[in-house]
């Protein structure tokens, strides 16, 4: 290469180099039209994240959504493989027939332990009735025999008489308060084969609840913006799958020194301006401002320094505007964020607000 050809090969990158500057320094400064009463600041267009993830662990069988669709709330995105999980309902529901079925078995010792009760009822009755007479005779007999109208042999068998019907009462007795007892074991028995019973109940719930919440669903309007894990992929409980921006929770953040941060306040009008579309001035509320500086020197000692500081503002699009214009809605899009600092001010005209037909 020639010596002359070197310089202006030289004194082409040179003017490239300055045009290059020029253009970078028209973007951040010239490009900014300043408004008495009006805070201004370079933002990006922001919405809430929300990942869907898996409840428990398991295998992606399924994805029917790909990065930048559109979904709405109750949208199936996702499904997991539920094999196993059937496999497990298919078990408890087994396990609960069959304690259900201890439980009417039970119920059935129940009533025949009713019924020995009763019939033991009875008897002790009976026994009862045969001790009272055999009682009244070997009284009457007693005076009998010392008048001698009757023989001691008589009055010894009248004693024995008595004393047998008591023993047949009280073993009457005892097996009235045995057939009790039992009806009183059977009974807790019953309880806790109806425990059992309770217990497979919520199982089959439990999985039943694991298998609905293995079909993903969108929680919120949106759009999907990434695909973490891909079908056939097994993931942990809580693993993550999806990605998704709540196209109903959109805002600009942008930042503003510590003199115009200090005089902006929460609900503040704000209107937001797209680089990509400035023929539309989109209406916002100021949500939060940092109460912690962003940008912060190394050592803040005096006034000057202090005014270095930024904080981050978000100015809040409303939801009822986002969903009217929700399929519309971008994320990352650059823009300028302007906020009134008087709300007795009114806008300009060039800061009116103008819509998407």
């Amino acid at each position: 290469m020639t010596e002359g050809k070197r310089k202006w090969l030289f004194r082409g990158m040179g003017a490239l180099a300055v045009a290059l500057v020029a253009l970078v320094l028209w973007q951040r400064y010239g490009g900014k039209t300043t408004y008495d009463g009006i805070a201004s600041g370079n933002g990006r267009i922001e919405a809430v994240e929300i990942d869907i993830a898996a409840k428990t662990a398991g295998r992606i069988k399924t994805i029917f959504v790909r990065e930048g669709d559109f979904v709405t709330s109750g949208q199936v995105v996702a499904q997991m493989d539920t094999e196993v999980l059937d496999a497990q309902l298919r078990e408890a529901e087994a396990h609960l027939r069959k304690a259900q079925s201890a439980v009417e078995t039970i119920r059935n010792q129940v009533a025949q332990r009713q019924s020995e009760k009763r019939a033991a009822q009875a008897l002790v009755a009976q026994r009862q009735a045969e001790f009272e007479v055999a009682e009244k005779r070997r009284r009457r007999s007693e005076p009998l025999a010392s008048a001698g109208a009757i023989s001691i042999q008589q009055l010894d068998d009248e004693r024995a008489r008595a004393t047998s019907a008591q023993a047949a009462l009280r073993a009457a007795k005892a097996q009235a308060e045995a057939a009790e007892a039992a009806i009183a074991t059977a009974g807790s028995q019953e309880i806790e084969a109806l425990s059992v019973v309770e217990a497979g109940r919520a199982t089959i719930a439990r999985l039943q609840a694991d298998i609905n919440d293995s079909a993903l669903k969108a929680t919120r309007d949106g759009r999907v913006q990434y695909r973490i894990a891909q079908p056939g992929e097994v993931v942990a409980a809580g693993g993550k799958i999806l990605n998704l921006l709540d196209l109903g929770d959109v805002y600009m953040t942008f930042f503003l020194p510590t003199a115009l941060a200090g005089r902006v306040a929460i609900g503040a009008e704000a209107r937001l301006v797209f680089d990509t579309a400035p023929e539309y001035v989109i209406p916002a509320t100021v949500s939060f401002v940092a109460d912690v500086a962003q940008f912060t020197p190394k050592t803040v000692e005096t006034a000057s320094e202090r005014q270095k500081l930024m904080f981050r503002v978000k100015a809040q699009i409303a939801p009822e505007l986002l969903k009217k214009y929700i399929r519309q809605v971008k994320t990352g899009l650059p823009g300028m964020a302007y906020v009134r600092l008087d709300p007795r001010k009114a806008w300009p005209a060039a800061l009116q607000v103008r819509l998407p037909q």
